[in-house]
């Protein structure tokens, strides 16, 4: 179902021999996003480019929404941007910059890893893969991050629950999720983008351009 043959670094994580054929054969052919796009996250942002962490919830579950960037769309996708549209927002209210390039690409290769805390979903079915063993590879991420200080910004509560796994040296930042549901609960105002840039630039790094590319 999966071709693992992108994944670079992240291929020698042990989930991909232990946990993901029991989880592949729980799965059907239609999921979102589809199997050659499940592992993008990891593919395009490798473990020594990887500065920044964003963890997600689980992928969208509109077709042709999901592209396997947490929060990314596809930029011909035209429908509702939904948390995205929020995401846009912060950038607009921390920053003061505009983004309407709703891929999240740029983003990844600058080394943010956008990753969500399960990777796929069926169609219409949110959170319908949460309990499926996604979480193995979350946390084997995490320790494969541990050999330097990164910055983690964790929206919502899944997201959240994987912060006793990140080490005090790295600077974690938690908020309510982007979703419309609850992005007024803390999201608006919690200044993630500004916050990350301003701790790389303190850690001798270029700050990340988080606006259109």
């Amino acid at each position: 179902m999966f071709d693992l043959g992108r994944l670079g670094a992240w291929r020698d994580l042990a989930f991909f021999d232990d946990n993901l054929p029991a989880i592949a054969a729980q799965l059907d052919t239609d999921i979102l996003p589809p199997p050659m796009l499940t592992f993008t996250a990891l593919e395009r942002c490798q473990p020594d480019a990887t500065r920044a962490v964003i963890i997600g919830q689980d992928p969208y579950h509109t077709p042709g929404k999901a592209d396997g960037l947490a929060f990314s769309i596809p930029d011909a996708f035209g429908g509702r941007l939904d948390s995205l549209g929020n995401i846009f927002k912060e950038i607009d209210s921390d920053l003061g910059q505009v983004r309407s390039k709703t891929g999240l690409s740029d983003w990844a290769d600058q080394g943010v890893l956008l990753l969500n805390t399960a990777l796929t979903v069926p169609p219409g079915k949110p959170k319908a893969h949460a309990k499926l063993g996604w979480s193995k590879l979350v946390v084997e991420v995490i320790d494969h991050l541990a050999d330097a200080p990164r910055a983690y910004i964790l929206w919502g509560g899944p997201a959240q629950a994987y912060a006793k796994h990140i080490g005090a040296k790295n600077l974690i930042l938690t908020s309510a999720h982007p979703s419309p549901l609850s992005c007024h609960r803390g999201f608006f105002g919690s200044r993630p983008f500004s916050k990350v840039n301003q701790w790389l630039i303190d850690q001798g790094q270029e700050p990340i351009n988080w606006a259109d590319p």
